[in-house]
Order: C-alpha cells, then structure tokens, then sequence
C-alpha cells in the first residue's frame, strides 16, 4: 500500500467516533425522555385514583366538605392539577380527571401533560 491510499482513510476514525458519541448521546435522551413521560403518567393515575377516593369519601359524608375541593386539594398535594370532576346521579360516585406536567427540558422537548381519570364510589352492598 502506498502513502495515498493510507492518507485518504486519514480522519476517518475521529468521523466514526463522533458518530458514536452523538448516537450515544441521542440514546440517552431518549431514555430520560421516555424515564420522565412514565413517571408523570404514574403519578397522574395515582394522583387521579387518591383524588377520586378522597372525593367519594366526602360525597358519602366520611368526611365534610365539598367532593371537588377534597379532590382538588388531593391532586395538588400530589402535584397534579384537577381537571374535572363530576358527581354522578347517586350523589356518592365521583369521577375525577387530573392532568400532571412533564418536566423534560433537554434539547428544549415540550411533551403534552399525562393525565389520567379515575372513578371511585360506595362499595357495592352485597357480599359475596
């Protein structure tokens, strides 16, 4: 082999490992995003099923107060936001929805906030 033919691979390893070292980096992104998307969507479902019991237990009067101020003050302990909550017609179910925001702010990514609903009421009155 001559001196040519070596001098055109010249550089060529510093191209490969830059390569490397961006996929890496782009990798690891990835998995902090997607680390970050499933703990919020976690906390939104345990935020909205905490929520929704803290407001059927005031519907029922096991507690005093108002069903939706309960679950709101519920969410927002759990760093969640109440989106709506609903009393259905039996007065003592509640559904909730909260919504919780992602906290991501590498290479400036904004995700949408996870949210989740959840439902809670009396428990049923037979046994069985």
């Amino acid at each position: 082999m001559s001196c040519a033919e070596f001098s055109s691979q010249r550089g060529s390893s510093t191209v490969a490992a830059t390569a490397l070292v961006i996929a890496a980096l782009l990798l690891a992104a990835g998995i902090l995003a997607w680390s970050a998307v499933t703990r919020a969507a976690m906390q939104a479902a345990s935020a909205a099923d905490l929520a929704a019991l803290a407001a059927a237990d005031t519907a029922r009067g096991l507690r005093a107060g108002d069903p939706c101020a309960a679950a709101g003050l519920l969410a927002s302990a759990n760093e969640a936001r109440l989106e709506s909550c609903v009393i259905e017609a039996d007065g003592t179910t509640v559904r909730v929805q909260v919504s919780v925001a992602i906290t991501f702010s590498a290479l400036g990514i904004e995700f949408p906030a996870a949210s989740a609903q959840a439902r809670a009421g009396a428990p049923p009155l037979t046994q069985h």
